[in-house]
């Protein structure tokens, strides 16, 4: 069996690209099955397919008697909408060994955006199992995903690489306290109730904020998530009228559109007399407008 893979990522990749590459997890089992319909359709009728999306990359693996790299390529510049020559300019392909090293290096935190992080090990198991329950996992990318856990799991009981790394989530509280001299007289809305939300919030929770808010397009789920930390929610289409009150957001939705806009902070900004704002974007495609990080305070 031949192995390939191809991906783009933080260090090959600008955001906006990737944000067109990005898959939430709900829609994996459907994009591998429109990936494994156009081989069928040629000369790689059984192809094994695994699909890894985080903020910080997009992989394909696959797996077939014959390598089909270039028809994977056309399969994800046409799913992206972008022009093949564009996508092959910032993306990586790799064969066999290659390809397995790569995935064990990913599984490990080390090719990571915060080297050491332990998040990935994670998403990497859920993209294995929706593979798995969408049908597109084989013998062969099952043997290299399980092989890839168990280095990870070598590497951080041999290495000290987890010792001292930290999360995006973590990494935004820590920046959070370089800019505000008390962290616990600050006001934190939280823009979504997924995975990475659910981690910033245990963070900043820590630091003892003075409040904790929760803005989800589901009141009910961010209800769930702001009564864990003592917070209030709120509906998301509140958002703009309310972002004056708050001196830290973080935001991370599965939006194909930027939820907070340039005019929304304009306001905000205006109303809050200049006192500043820390704004985190950890959502891939942007939540926030890109033009918002040009404006003082």
């Amino acid at each position: 069996m031949s192995v390939w893979a191809l991906g783009l990522n933080h260090t090959t990749a600008p955001l906006d690209l990737r944000g067109r590459f990005a898959f939430a997890l709900d829609q994996i089992a459907p994009t591998l099955q429109s990936l494994r319909s156009s081989f069928a359709s040629g000369r790689h009728p059984q192809v094994e397919a695994a699909i890894i999306s985080t903020c910080n990359r997009t992989e394909i693996y696959c797996a077939s008697e014959h390598a089909a790299l270039d028809h994977t390529f056309g399969w994800l510049a046409q799913s992206g909408g972008v022009a093949p020559a564009l996508l092959r300019s910032h993306a990586y392909t790799l064969h066999d060994g290659e390809a397995a090293r790569h995935a064990f290096r990913v599984a490990s935190g080390l090719d990571s955006m915060v080297l050491g992080e332990a998040q990935i090990l994670g998403q990497m198991k859920d993209a294995v199992r929706a593979a798995e329950t969408a049908g597109a996992l084989g013998s062969t990318l099952n043997q290299l995903f399980q092989r890839s856990f168990a280095v990870a799991k070598e590497v951080r009981t041999a290495t000290e690489i987890g010792a001292h790394s930290i999360s995006m989530a973590a990494a935004a509280v820590r920046l959070a306290g370089q800019l505000f001299e008390d962290l616990r007289k600050t006001r934190v809305l939280f823009v979504g109730a997924g995975e990475m939300i659910d981690l910033a919030a245990t963070h900043f929770a820590a630091k003892e904020p003075k409040a904790i808010a929760i803005a989800n397009r589901t009141l009910e789920r961010g209800e769930k998530l702001a009564s864990r930390f003592g917070g209030e929610a709120m509906r998301l289409a509140d958002l703009p009228s309310r972002l004056a009150e708050f001196d830290i957001i973080v935001s991370c939705t599965a939006s194909t559109l930027p939820i907070i806009g340039l005019g929304a902070v304009e306001r905000a900004l205006k109303a809050r007399k200049h006192r500043p704002m820390f704004m985190v974007d950890l959502a891939v495609p942007r939540d926030i407008e890109p033009e918002v990080k040009a404006l003082e305070d």
